[in-house]
């Protein structure tokens, strides 16, 4: 019998081991079912160049519980050890440079296992004493015992194994008894191991009988050896990529299209990445692609190898040129993972210009399933947005699709502004605009709709990316300034009917809760609405970003601000002014006067002072005449207002414009309607 220390200089590796992975002490399975497929595999390459003349057999890795015993153990028929390996492989932790090793990383055990080859003391995270029983493959070997308790003394002596290959049997810990139910091992196994390439047998099928499940004579394996990635997309039918789809997540729709990714060269790369229906609900999550290492289950946080953007989709990424840290759950960041991001992204944007190009129809007919994926991806990746730029399409309100291209060809000859931009306009919610749209429409203006949850983003996004082009939403102005092609038409007011009429009409707009309104006059067509209410494009994209950007909360902060447009041109509008010329002209043309007068004396007093400074007796009359100013402007709004007061018909053309905005509710909806059929009894 050898009794020995196992190769470091300190006692503390062990409790390092332990406390790092703690919140992952599960993974052991992972490491230990993983090693022993490791030595299979290393048999089946030593047969196929002939240095292992014997039998191959079934090879297989078994896991099998013993709960009376307390064991849990994990048996393979690969390569085996003999004592010369035990002792370079597990009595001497990562071979040389123990000390030097514990001495650096005691401290930062996450960076143990997997760079020093520590993975099967990972066992001891759930084990009191392990015992390895093993013969080795080689001609005339003999079995070897190998035995330790957790602490750095172990024995080594002849073992009872008569078939090459090697079992681990982990007596399992008080504080561990979970990992000695089947249920618990198997679920782990379906988790870790599911498409590892040799076949792993947890226990015995079941199947029902009288009443409750019961074992038969039948192994279970809980893994498929050869995974749809791992094989070449030509041997494979759109039937295999969905059943496979629907073995990784149970119970979906089936996802729209799918990339199958297989390079060997910088780097070693296989993976199927699905394409599922996302609608507008923006959800990243980071769970939805895993990532495997040599049919290894590693993590599902793909941070970094796989671009932001494409948490939107779901899959596996298989690659053993992915720098893990010591549990292998973790990325490490190098210039490997990036180049393996770019790849992904760059195969991703092929695949979806290449299902573009083969079958526009149907292509189109997933766009709004796969727009905000897309969009995603050309707001956060300058790469995938220049390439994507050559399969976005454009949606308009009539449902018909555009490539940006044929758009700018669609809008250009009649949506050009007087400065030489092309103007397109979108709307957001077609059902709320459809005055606007149709305005729009009638005018001969294509509308977009871009309704998306990143479509703020977007719209900026655009203006950036093409030239000369400029996105305004429907709404945000009247359609005669919506493409400005001519110098704008000046409404046909005097100053005396332009304060009347301002006052007139800004006293009646009911209180909106956070909202303010600013009265202004166009020269619409006659046939325009009386009264249109838009929105500051920049104030609304201010405050439509700051939703979804915290650092912008000043302007979500912000009340919305409206303008109420009113058409002087209009038949009832006309009508409004001539009654209000006959009710308040004689009232209001001496106080506007007075008003006038006043305040050019003030302007002459000012010029006149000596250096500018005034004197006390300049200051009185300057203080006299601003109070005269102010009470007879006073005196006016007053005037205008008790007038404004009996005049439904601006009342009804007000409550007429908000409604169309969604903006009248409560109780000034409940006037608006008394007072509607008041007027209509009236008639």
């Amino acid at each position: 019998m050898q009794k020995g220390t196992i190769g470091v200089t300190t006692e503390n590796i062990f409790p390092v081991i332990k406390k790092f992975l703690y919140s992952d002490h599960e993974i052991f399975l992972r490491e230990l079912v993983s090693n022993a497929v490791d030595a299979t595999q290393k048999l089946r390459t030593l047969s196929s160049f002939g240095d292992f003349k014997g039998e191959l057999g079934e090879l297989d890795v078994r896991v099998s519980i013993d709960k009376e015993a307390g064991t849990l153990t994990v048996s393979d028929r690969g390569v085996g050890m003999t004592a010369e390996d035990l002792n370079k492989y597990i009595n001497q932790i990562a071979f040389s440079g123990a000390e030097e090793f514990l001495a650096k990383f005691k401290d930062k055990a996450n960076t143990i296992i997997g760079h020093f080859g520590l993975g099967f003391y990972s066992a001891f995270m759930v084990a009191k004493k392990v015992v390895i029983e093993t013969l080795s493959y080689q001609e005339g070997a003999e079995p070897v015992r190998w035995e330790c308790d957790g602490s750095p003394e172990f024995t080594m002596d002849k073992g009872s194994r008569t078939e090459r290959g090697t079992d681990i049997i982990l007596y399992i810990d008080d504080d561990n008894k979970e990992f000695l139910e089947q249920l618990r091992i198997d679920t782990l196994l379906k988790k870790y191991c599911r498409f590892l390439p040799v076949p792993v047998i947890s226990g015995k099928e079941q199947e029902w009988k009288d009443g409750k499940y019961v074992d038969t004579d039948r192994d279970l394996v809980v893994n498929a050896t050869e995974p749809q990635w791992m094989k070449k997309p030509a041997d494979l039918t759109d039937k295999d990529y969905l059943d496979f789809y629907h073995e990784l997540y149970p119970g979906q729709d089936d996802p729209l299209f799918w990339i199958h990714l297989n390079v060997d060269f910088p780097f070693t790369l296989t993976g199927i990445l699905y394409f599922p229906k996302i609608k507008n609900n923006f959800d990243i999550r980071k769970d939805r692609i895993s990532l495997y290492c040599n049919q290894v289950y590693v993590t599902d946080s793909v941070e970094g190898v796989v671009p932001e953007f494409m948490m939107l989709m779901q899959g596996v990424i298989d690659s053993p040129d992915i720098p893990l840290n010591v549990s292998r759950s973790y990325l490490q960041s190098d210039t490997a993972v990036k180049k393996i991001s770019s790849y992904i992204t760059k195969k991703v944007a092929s695949r979806l210009e290449d299902l573009f190009k083969a079958d526009r129809s149907d292509f189109e007919k997933k766009w709004d399933d796969i727009r905000l994926f897309i969009i995603y991806g050309m707001l956060t990746d300058e790469k995938f947005c220049d390439a994507a730029m050559k399969f976005l399409l454009l949606k308009d309100t009539e449902g018909k699709y555009f490539t940006l291209d044929e758009y700018k060809t669609l809008v250009e000859a009649n949506q050009t502004a007087k400065d030489g931009n092309i103007v397109y306009l979108y709307a957001t919610d077609p059902t709320a605009q459809y005055t606007y749209i149709k305005a729009a429409n009638d005018k001969g203006y294509n509308v977009l709709l871009l309704d998306g949850q990143l479509d703020n983003h977007f719209v900026q996004l655009m203006e950036r990316k093409l030239e000369k082009t400029q996105l305004v939403r429907v709404d945000s102005d009247v359609v005669e300034n919506l493409i400005r092609k001519e110098d704008k038409k000046e409404a046909d007011l005097t100053p005396m009917q332009r304060s009347i009429m301002t006052t007139l009409f800004s006293s009646q707009v009911p209180e909106v809760e956070k909202t303010t309104f600013l009265v202004s006059f166009e020269a619409m067509s006659p046939t325009s609405a009386p009264i249109v209410i838009t929105q500051n494009e920049y104030m609304r994209r201010m405050k439509d970003l700051a939703t979804m950007q915290p650092g912008m909360s000043f302007y979500g902060e912000m009340p919305d601000s409206y303008m109420l447009v009113v058409n002087t041109e209009h038949p009832l509008v006309k009508a409004v002014r001539d009654e209000a010329d006959n009710a308040l002209d004689a009232k209001v043309e001496p106080l506007m006067s007075t008003v006038d007068e006043d305040n050019a004396s003030i302007e002459a007093i000012r010029k006149g002072a000596k250096d500018g400074k005034l004197t006390a007796e300049e200051e009185k009359q300057v203080s006299d005449l601003e109070k005269a100013v102010a009470e007879a402007r006073s005196e006016q709004e007053k005037l205008v207002k008790d007038y404004a007061e009996g005049q439904d018909m601006v009342k009804q053309l007000i409550d007429l414009a908000l409604l169309g905005n969604g903006l009248l509710k409560g109780e000034t909806l409940s006037r608006f309607i008394n007072r509607s059929v008041s007027m209509l009894e009236k008639k």
